[in-house]
């Protein structure tokens, strides 16, 4: 009878941790791709809610994290970068957690013990084959006249993508090397918009021919238009990886549920709906859609940053700042 007791004791203490409202602060990208499929899921499986709120950019996701330090009222981060996650550290807003689930992922330097990578992705130029002909292969070439008013980029002072993008820079010449360069480049931009859903949503809409984005978008071309509209470019200077990462928020008032949405990421459930939904790779071995077999390119080189340079982005950005908008 006791034993009984005990098992009663323990459904209603779950019963209770899982009822609440799991809040999720995260991206564009993430809210409007993958969240739309993933989270009725989890919401079925622990017999809970979740709102996710979708503040635009992970750089305004992250300013406002800073801002309700004191009194938090997001559980879980979804979609931080690996500079970003650093810099989440360093104001000590996230909580400290590794999942059992973390046994799962492939890459195993990505495991971090204040945040969970789900997903990764290389950086690609992307360009409309129907009005580029002639395709930069190179940062250098990326400066050619011909490409005046047809590159958008993403503002690395907002956007994971953004500065992921001016990391690549950096990692390929050096930080004085990259923002001498960011001179001459925005020249040729059009615009700098405020995260990757407004940036790509003009290169379908034609106002943009050339955007920062991702090694994938053969791959989404092909599956969502049945040909090759949009071509990658990696750059011969070599490949640089983007990892997204998803955290408990320091102070969570669900935390238990926040826990059980950590470890729900790493499952082959989530992982098989991140190529067709959020258009990056799964950090863990399951079968990948056949678009991605097909039309994802390979590249040998990735470039890389010191890891100490994410203390010292605020400086980094001011320099950019500086040196693009003037």
């Amino acid at each position: 009878m006791k034993r009984v007791l005990g098992v009663m004791v323990l459904v209603l203490v779950l019963t209770s941790l899982f009822s609440a409202e799991l809040v999720i602060y995260t991206s564009d990208s993430f809210a409007g791709g993958i969240a739309r499929v993933a989270i009725p899921k989890f919401e079925k499986t622990y017999n809970c809610k979740v709102k996710v709120l979708s503040l635009g950019s992970m750089g305004d996701v992250l300013a406002r994290l800073i801002v309700e330090k004191r009194a938090p009222k997001a559980d879980v981060v979804v979609g931080l970068s690996s500079e970003q996650l650093q810099k989440a550290i360093s104001e000590g807003i996230l909580e400290k957690y590794r999942p059992v689930n973390s046994k799962n992922i492939v890459y195993k330097d990505l495991i971090n013990d204040y945040g969970t990578v789900y997903d990764y992705g290389a950086l690609a130029m992307i360009y409309n084959i129907e009005k580029i002909k002639n395709p930069p292969k190179s940062f250098k070439d990326l400066l050619n006249p011909e490409y005046k008013g047809k590159i958008v980029l993403v503002d690395p002072r907002t956007s994971s993508t953004g500065l992921t993008f001016l990391m690549w820079t950096v990692a390929a010449m050096g930080e004085d090397g990259a923002i001498d360069y960011w001179k001459k480049l925005k020249n040729n931009v059009l615009t700098f918009t405020s995260g990757w859903s407004a940036a790509f949503k003009m290169l379908e809409t034609g106002e943009a021919d050339i955007i920062a984005s991702y090694a994938t978008d053969a791959a989404y071309s092909m599956y969502e238009y049945g040909s090759i509209k949009y071509m990658p470019v990696i750059f011969e200077e070599g490949a640089y990886v983007l990892e997204e990462y998803a955290a408990i928020v320091k102070g969570a008032k669900n935390k238990a549920l926040a826990r059980a949405f950590i470890e729900y990421i790493l499952t082959p459930e989530f992982q098989r709906e991140i190529p067709l939904n959020q258009w990056m790779m799964p950090v863990t071995n399951v079968e990948l859609p056949e678009v991605f077999r097909q039309y994802v390119p390979s590249y040998k080189k990735i470039l890389k940053v010191d890891p100490n340079i994410t203390t010292r982005l605020d400086e980094i950005l001011k320099k950019w700042e500086k040196a693009v908008i003037g």
